[in-house]
């Protein structure tokens, strides 16, 4: 597919427009202007009869020669009288033909004047009907003219109406020079700044003043400056953050493994050496896993969640059996297990994970897994009865690799916040009397 730069597109919108005027002008000028001109003649001929019926002297042609001359002559007017009674025929001589045919239409007409034409050697005559009562019965004043007059009026202004198209294309070239740079400056400008982009270059600010499309497009412009760039630094904190998760782990089964190779260790310690080892790789998988987890619901859209009707109690309680395990010592207490909601079980059960997995480093002896529904909005709750969250904190907790004082990836939380704004929720964290809660709030 070819593609028109702006500059054609320019030139070719202001020639069709011409194209279109031009069109329209010869089609509806024609109609319009002969219906004019017509009714102008017809005009011409009544005050040319009206000043006839006045006394004044009036030497008419003597000869049919002079009806045909009459064509070339511009807004002349002839008159004959007819007498229907005596069937005499007084005035301009004419042809046979165009008498018969005016004589005809006069002893017809109702009116008392009357409008008529008729085509006589290629051409068209204009003639009115007076009808004049007298003492001896009607007479008839004809009055006629040829339409040489309405079609050198017509040529006439075909000429001047040409000169003006021709005048206005090319006055037009000057709107079209100014329109092609004025639209081309913010684009050029426009273009520039995306080269920049291109080449990851998004600090130069965008900014067009004046027309409000324009200043809209760069406002638009400016924003997605600003998100790329708080993109880049977030994938730079990310790209940070994630090499520092991973070097401890690393350093520490490095430094085990070749002590093991080395001999430091003695025979004994060996199996205490490997199970550090194996602890440590335990923790990397997992660390590995949220990353990607977390750099994977970064690209998944909301469309594409996997949504199902979900019975609250068939997470809560295998969560619950799950992590009994782990921490003994606490008790898990399920509410609201008849709760139905829609959402993807899979991302929902990660957020609850999650959210147990950080009450089982504060709790000190109970964990709350709670649902319940408020009017169009289900509300999932984990509390534990731990230490409180430093207020300093409270506004920073769902932040990728904002850890706490026994937080581990930093990433858990941040999870938990994307898979409740996946489904079209939010996630609230509040210090109770005694403990913290973490709320979710989902659309039913």
């Amino acid at each position: 597919m070819k593609y028109v730069n702006l500059t054609y597109r320019i030139w070719l919108s202001f020639i069709s427009l011409i194209l279109i005027i031009a069109l329209l002008l010869i089609i509806i000028y024609p109609i319009s202007l002969k219906s004019t001109l017509t009714e102008e003649t017809y005009r011409i001929i009544e005050e040319e009869q009206d000043r006839y019926q006045a006394p004044q002297e009036h030497a008419p042609p003597q000869t049919e020669i002079d009806f045909i001359e009459r064509r070339e002559a511009q807004r002349s007017v002839g008159h004959l009288f007819f007498m229907s009674q005596f069937g005499r025929v007084q005035g301009d001589p004419v042809p046979k033909g165009v008498l018969d045919e005016m004589t005809d239409r006069a002893t017809k007409q109702m009116t008392d004047r009357g409008r008529y034409e008729l085509t006589y050697s290629g051409a068209t005559v204009f003639y009115v009907v007076l009808k004049i009562e007298t003492v001896v019965g009607d007479a008839y004043h004809i009055s006629y003219m040829w339409d040489s007059y309405r079609d050198q009026m017509i040529n006439q202004l075909w000429e001047r109406l040409l000169y003006i198209l021709i005048l206005a294309s090319l006055l037009g070239l000057f709107p079209a020079f100014w329109l092609k740079n004025y639209l081309r400056q913010p684009l050029t400008l426009l273009g520039n700044h995306f080269e920049q982009i291109s080449n990851r270059n998004w600090q130069e600010p965008f900014e067009w003043r004046g027309d409000q499309d324009f200043q809209k497009l760069s406002f638009q412009f400016e924003q997605m400056r600003q998100n790329l760039i708080n993109y880049d630094k977030a994938q730079k904190t990310f790209i940070q953050h994630a090499s520092h998760e991973l070097k401890t782990p690393i350093m520490v089964v490095k430094s085990y493994a070749k002590s093991v190779k080395d001999g430091i260790f003695p025979p004994e310690n060996i199996e205490q050496a490997m199970d550090v080892i194996i602890e440590e790789t335990n923790r990397m998988e997992k660390r590995v896993k949220d990353m990607l987890y977390f750099t994977k619901l970064d690209s998944v859209k909301e469309e594409i969640i996997h949504r199902q009707t979900l019975v609250f109690g068939s997470i809560a309680y295998q969560l619950q059996e799950r992590y009994r395990v782990q921490r003994s010592d606490l008790a898990f207490i399920v509410e609201g297990a008849e709760v139905n909601f829609d959402g993807d079980r899979e991302q929902i059960q990660i957020l609850l994970e999650n959210l147990v997995e950080n009450a089982l480093r504060y709790a000190e002896t109970t964990i709350w897994i709670k649902a319940k529904l408020t009017n169009d909005t289900v509300e999932i709750t984990v509390e534990n009865d731990g230490e409180h969250i430093p207020s300093k904190e409270l506004s920073h907790i769902f932040t990728p690799f904002r850890k706490g004082n026994k937080g581990q990836f930093g990433l858990g939380l941040a999870i938990v916040k994307r898979i409740a704004e996946l489904h079209g929720g939010y996630p609230t964290v509040k210090n109770e009397v005694k403990g913290v809660s973490f709320k979710i709030y989902l659309p039913i």
